[in-house]
């Protein structure tokens, strides 16, 4: 199931599974704190497998279409997975604020 959820809106908890899809030097220039990289085209069965089917895994990039996609490929690999896009962003975020880092 996909939900979306603006990430202005967003509290984490520091289990919550935030893959930002973006590529690895979008990733690296900056990215929201809590984010860990998955790049879109990295996202396969085995990856899946490694978040206990479960838990909700929160998709984000930069503002909305790669992360629209990841969403659709990982309901794809695993329809009973729970999605949430963090609409808005790392455009969003930083414009609102939110912790900000570079690199990896």
């Amino acid at each position: 199931m996909i939900r979306e959820s603006p990430i202005t809106d967003f509290q984490p908890r520091p289990n919550d599974i935030i893959w930002d899809v973006r590529d690895a030097n979008a990733y690296a220039e900056g990215h929201w704190q809590p984010a860990q990289h998955q790049a879109l085209d990295s996202i396969n069965r085995t990856v899946l497998q490694t978040v206990p089917s479960e838990q909700t895994i929160y998709v984000l990039c930069g503002g909305g279409t790669k992360a629209g996609r990841a969403a659709q490929l990982i309901a794809s690999l695993d329809s009973q997975r729970s999605v949430v896009i963090l609409t808005g962003g790392t455009r969003a975020a930083k414009a609102a604020g939110l912790p900000m880092v570079e690199g990896f």
